[in-house]
């Protein structure tokens, strides 16, 4: 990619006042393209299941899981914004050799499983409404995600990024069609009878998987650190912490808001399957596309148009994030030449990994694997292989040695540690109950 002149830095002082500028607009960037991605057809596959399996019964944990995922984001981006390097950059310069490859092995496992499950998710809603071979439409999107990051201007690219969030939008409109028990809602949303059973604890390590997943914590911080190669005004703050003010309130406010954002899309589709779905007896879905076509007599082709067409938005938004987060980390791990903002040419070894996972992810597609089971069980990867990589990420991020005096201390380190304890205890417990 190329890169255009920059946009207008919200970091950047007011010329008069000498204060960080704080438009709206200009200050969601990294956080809300990661809190959208967040929401991708695997995401939406695991929040359709746990409302047609449970109906409004989990609906409490978007609440809960809000300020757990912000503070995870939060501390990623300060780590990336401090340092102007990527998670696996800074894990290459300080720690030994071992724990930076298995820390990006498991990213990588992750990223490519959840790639072919978004691909084929796409395919499969793609085909409702524009009847085409399965194995074309998994071509095509993969190979216009691919061209998307490869050839298109970097600042572009990521105007184009935040359009796609418009996508999650159909969401809000699918509750609005459907008929929702708004007392039961409020009820559980407040007051949960929470369930101590295998099926229950799975599909809460599935949800919080999907929600606090390792690929954002890599696109988060990589994604600060290539935003201080486009903005002319920024450096790192080791080496310039006269910004930190500014980058840091710009940081809290776009993590805030993009993770919001990621979580009230999230409940939007629980309540829309819960109040179709669940209502109506069906408790299991087996496919992307039956999941969207199970709303057509329920809810009316409104709502099928509606969700099916979110499903494949935000798998355009998710898959170049999910291929660019596994490139960030293989060219930090490597020390390549990287960055979505450098031509090809001149990063050819980190656009060829970007390409290569997504290439892989696309031949997952084929395998004889339901749709559905590779989505929802993509989720619970994630939920899993999340825990030492925040473990790692939490004493990265209160190293003074690697943060100097932005290193993480106060609430949001308590919530950060509280946000891993509990990703944790919910995997240590399905796993207990699966063995009983």
């Amino acid at each position: 990619m190329t890169s255009p002149s920059p946009p207008d830095d919200p970091e950047s002082p007011d010329p008069v006042s000498g204060a960080a500028r704080s438009r709206w607009l200009d200050v969601l960037g990294p956080g809300l393209i990661t809190g959208a991605s967040d929401d991708d057809p695997s995401g939406i596959a695991t929040y359709s299941q746990a409302g047609a399996q449970f109906g409004y019964g989990l609906t409490w944990l978007m609440l809960f899981s809000w300020p757990l995922m912000a503070a995870a984001q939060m501390i990623s981006a300060r780590i990336g914004r401090v340092t102007g390097l990527g998670l696996a950059g800074v894990l290459r310069r300080n720690y030994p050799p071992a724990l930076m490859r298995a820390m990006i092995c498991l990213l990588l496992i992750a990223n490519v499983i959840n790639l072919g499950a978004d691909l084929g998710a796409m395919a499969d809603a793609a085909t409702l409404i524009a009847p085409a071979p399965r194995w074309l439409l998994v071509l095509g999107f993969g190979a216009f995600c691919i061209w998307l990051q490869v050839f298109v201007e970097y600042a572009r690219y990521v105007r184009v990024l935040k359009w796609l969030t418009l996508s999650l939008l159909a969401y809000f409109a699918t509750v609005m069609v459907v008929d929702v028990d708004w007392r039961r809602l409020g009820l559980d949303l407040v007051m949960p009878a929470i369930r101590l059973d295998k099926d229950y604890l799975t599909t809460i390590v599935a949800v919080l998987g999907t929600t606090i997943s390792p690929y954002l914590f890599f696109w988060q911080a990589s994604e600060e650190a290539e935003d201080i190669r486009l903005f002319p005004f920024r450096t790192d703050l080791l080496n310039a912490p006269e910004q930190g003010p500014g980058a840091l309130e710009r940081i809290e406010l776009d993590t805030l808001f993009g993770m919001g954002f990621s979580n009230l899309v999230a409940l939007a589709i629980i309540v829309t399957t819960a109040a179709t779905l669940h209502a109506a007896g069906i408790a299991n879905v087996e496919t992307s596309a039956q999941a969207a076509e199970a709303l057509r007599p329920l809810a009316g082709p409104f709502a099928f148009l509606l969700f099916t067409l979110g499903i494949i938005g935000t798998g355009l938004l998710a898959v170049p994030v999910l291929g660019g987060s596994a490139a960030y980390a293989l060219g930090e791990a490597f020390d390549w030449t990287i960055g979505l903002s450098r031509k090809p040419m001149e990063a050819k070894a980190f656009y060829g990994a970007l390409a290569a996972a997504t290439l892989v992810g696309m031949a997952l597609t084929f395998a004889p694997i339901s749709p559905m089971s590779a989505l929802f069980w993509a989720a619970v990867l994630n939920g899993v292989i999340a825990v030492p990589l925040m473990v790692v990420m939490m004493i990265m991020g209160a190293d003074s040695a690697i943060m100097g005096a932005f290193a993480v201390r106060g609430p949001l380190r308590v919530v950060g540690w509280i946000s891993t304890a509990v990703m944790a205890a919910a995997s240590v417990g399905m796993f207990v109950l699966m063995a009983v």
